[in-house]
């Protein structure tokens, strides 16, 4: 088997020693454009738990790059004249040069041929080769010559980096942070080997154009950094290393193979350095790749497609969590200032959500101990010093006159189960039973203000007595026997109503019965579904008092809190994004006007609702679309709200046209309620993929959320919210009738 490798770096020499092991008779050529000698940047970062899986890969280049390794277990963030240290973390560094060396000394001892100094231009004079491994990094000349076939896209982000060395020692992983005239500025530094350190400095484009880095020299940054950071460095000296500014692209890849050819490592993928992953995805690249050549020989078509298969779920969900981990660090100036000193450093450690509450515990329990103890502090201002904390999940929340016992929200989950508008026995064991589950909250379904209004003719509604009354049964049985606290979300499907029941055809129009629609504009969901009338101004007075009447309801049937459906394209969502909002009246243009109509609607509820109860409010935080309503938007129109008296914003995104095109992941949507919280300063709820208490807890303390709405999650257990407290160790109070459960310890196996 004849294999060339373009690019010399970690990712290629690894791939060629692991091959050479497996197929010693196979015949592969290293090409690299520099020197052996001749590399950018400093050092390396590797996890203990990375260091395991080369080891299992090579035994002898595991050892002979612990042998030149530093190891350290602690992270220190300096921030605002404090040092918060946390252990536990398992980390080495090593000089990327040093790497290089060794990997470069095995291959040559395996037999792999190594050619320096020789950049490869075209690929034709590989035509005789069976496998041809394109590591040529992130301006890969691969990737961009057939780029019709590989379809990449790189997205260049917005903060601006700058890659130094420092002479100064280092026992941890450290963070600084230091504000000056011209912004704020972030450091990330760590030992790469003894008596030398990276440091890198960070910072946005306005803080890098303010100081004039812009114009600087390599010599000039390295001189106005060195001053900007003379108290850390303590008389030590940074160093260079073609340490240019730069903005760091995030590659992905439609199609990592094509034919015989196949991408690896910076040339397939990128991961921000925050999460120290590039070096690491490459060398993890090449064992896969390796595993999936062997595993079918003589089959490269089957083989790249095996690789493909299995690595890119597993590159593109490091992907995710890099991404929110460098969008923290784009976004530190959300935090400075905003978080206390212990919170910035819990909510920086859990920052890529791939770190979180319970994994932080097992590795430093007295740092999250504090941190459990701080965050209860706050939430309970009577609390005594030195008893055990709750966790933050545990802790109780207020909303005007309304306590919660707990930070969890049962999510309002549509069941279509009503019969004109009427809530019956599948309403009541389904909201009893997750009341009774532990829950400090726990939301109706989007429940209609008028006929008209539903999505189906299964949606639950409020705009009669009987309604009312219905609604007043399953209201004082969450009073009566659970804790829990319950919420109608008051709604008007505007575009979306006259559809069939989920199950039966999701947003698609009846096939027989069918009732006028309305909308801000007269655009159908699609083009099968209703073309909705513009509202005139009697429709905007009729649907308005529709929500009056439904908050006069809502407080006869004895609920705690309303919310305000402002999101997921329903009527007074289509109002607030420019995608389903063409009006050229006051009610459409500008984002104020835009949500003209829909505080109009909340100032009329407010007026009627009890001044001791809450108003929350459902927003999108994006449309996943161009051109529409945007996470700037949603900060924006938060602060308005907050304004008009809004207490909480319950953040969603998307939904609100069909070509969206969302981006899903574990806690996605999380972020957006951190910004509209922090940048907004007013409490949130967060929902969307939030499944576990560690998740929860992470949320919560880091400041992402106040709260944390859980739908599936409580679809299937009920009881979710009290299991997490047995998980935890938290002693929750049981209902009378279940009091045998205080002893009951379940199996799982």
């Amino acid at each position: 088997m004849k294999i060339a490798c373009i690019g010399g770096g970690p990712g290629a020499l690894y791939f060629s020693i692991l091959m050479k092991k497996a197929r010693p008779d196979a015949r592969i050529t290293v090409y690299e454009r520099n020197r052996v000698d001749d590399t950018f940047g400093f050092g390396v970062v590797f996890s203990d738990a990375t260091m395991g899986g080369f080891a299992a890969a090579d035994r002898e280049s595991y050892d002979a790059i612990t042998e030149r390794f530093v190891h350290w277990d602690d992270i220190d963030v300096h921030y605002q004249g404090e040092v918060l240290t946390s252990t536990g973390h398992g980390f080495a560094g090593m000089s990327r040069l040093a790497l290089l060396d060794v990997l470069w000394r095995r291959a040559a001892e395996l037999g792999v041929e190594l050619v320096a100094g020789h950049e490869v231009t075209d690929l034709g004079r590989f035509a005789d080769c069976d496998l041809i491994v394109a590591a040529d990094g992130v301006n890969s000349m691969v990737r961009e010559r057939h780029a019709e076939h590989f379809q990449p896209a790189l997205d260049w982000r917005r903060n601006k980096f700058i890659w130094l060395g420092t002479d100064k020692p280092f026992d941890a992983f450290t963070f600084y942070f230091r504000e000056n005239d011209c912004g704020l500025w972030r450091v990330h530094a760590y030992q790469y080997e003894p008596g030398h350190a990276t440091f890198i400095v960070e910072c946005t484009e306005d803080t890098w154009r303010r100081a004039g880095m812009d114009r600087a020299t390599e010599d000039e940054s390295v001189a106005y950094c060195e001053r900007l950071f003379a108290e850390e460095l303590a008389g030590h000296k940074l160093l260079k290393n073609r340490s240019i500014w730069r903005t760091f692209p995030t590659v992905r890849v439609a199609n990592w193979h094509h034919g015989n050819v196949v991408l690896l490592g910076d040339a397939v993928h990128t991961a921000h350095f925050s999460i120290g992953s590039g070096t690491k995805l490459a060398m993890e690249d090449a064992i896969a790749l390796v595993d999936a050549v062997t595993a079918h020989p003589g089959d490269v078509e089957r083989a790249l497609l095996a690789y493909e298969t299995d690595r890119k779920p597993v590159v593109e969900s490091l992907q995710r969590s890099a991404q929110v981990s460098l969008e923290w660090f784009e976004n530190v100036e959300r935090y400075y200032g905003r978080l206390e000193p212990l919170q910035f450093a819990f909510s920086l450690l859990t920052r890529s959500l791939r770190i979180t509450h319970d994994n932080l515990r097992q590795r430093d329990p007295d740092f999250v101990a504090r941190v459990d103890a701080w965050f209860a502090a706050r939430a309970l201002p009577d609390a005594r010093r030195g008893n055990v904390a709750p966790p933050p999940m545990f802790t109780p929340f207020r909303l005007r006159d309304l306590t919660l016992d707990n930070r969890v929200v049962v999510s309002a989950m549509c069941q279509y189960m009503a019969e004109d508008g009427l809530v019956n026995d599948w309403h009541m064991v389904h909201i009893g039973a997750r009341a009774t589950g532990g829950a400090g909250l726990v939301m109706t379904e989007m429940t209609d203000v008028s006929a008209e209004g539903r999505i189906s003719p299964g949606c639950a509604g409020l705009y009669t007595d009987a309604h009312a009354a219905a609604w007043r049964r399953i209201v004082d049985y969450v009073h009566t026997y659970s804790t829990a606290k319950i919420g109608v979300q008051l709604g008007h499907a505007g575009r979306k109503a006259s559809t069939r029941l989920a199950w039966e055809g999701s947003d698609r129009p009846l096939e027989a019965g069918n009732w006028p629609i309305m909308a801000p504009s007269p655009i159908p969901w699609r083009d099968e579904n209703q073309v909705p009338r513009q509202m005139d101004r009697a429709d905007m007075d009729r649907v308005r008092d529709d929500f009056v009447t439904a908050a006069n309801l809502a407080e006869a049937a004895g609920f705690d809190l309303i919310e305000l459906h402002f999101a997921h394209g329903y009527l007074l969502s289509s109002f607030l994004s420019p995608l389903t909002n063409k009006r050229t009246d006051e009610y459409g243009g500008s984002l104020e006007n835009r949500l003209r109509f829909p505080l109009e609607v909340f100032h009329a509820v407010r007026a009627v609702w009890p001044e001791a109860k809450p108003i929350s409010v459902r927003i999108s935080a994006t449309d996943w679309a161009p051109g529409g309503f945007t996470p700037a938007d949603a900060v924006a129109a938060a602060r308005i709200l907050k304004a008009a008296g809004v207490d909480i914003i319950d953040v969603s995104a998307g939904q609100v046209v069909a070509d969206q095109k969302p981006v899903y992941g574990r806690l996605f949507q999380t972020p957006f309620a951190e910004a509209v919280r922090l940048e907004a300063d007013i409490p949130t709820m967060a929902v969307g993929n939030i499944s576990s208490y560690t998740d929860v807890n992470s949320i919560i303390a880091a400041g992402r959320a106040d709260l944390c709405a859980l739908a599936r999650a409580h679809l299937y257990d009920p009881y979710w919210t009290r299991h997490a407290a047995t998980e935890m160790g938290y002693e929750m109070d049981w209902p009378a009738p279940y009091s045998t459960l205080r002893t009951y310890k379940p199996r799982f196996v």
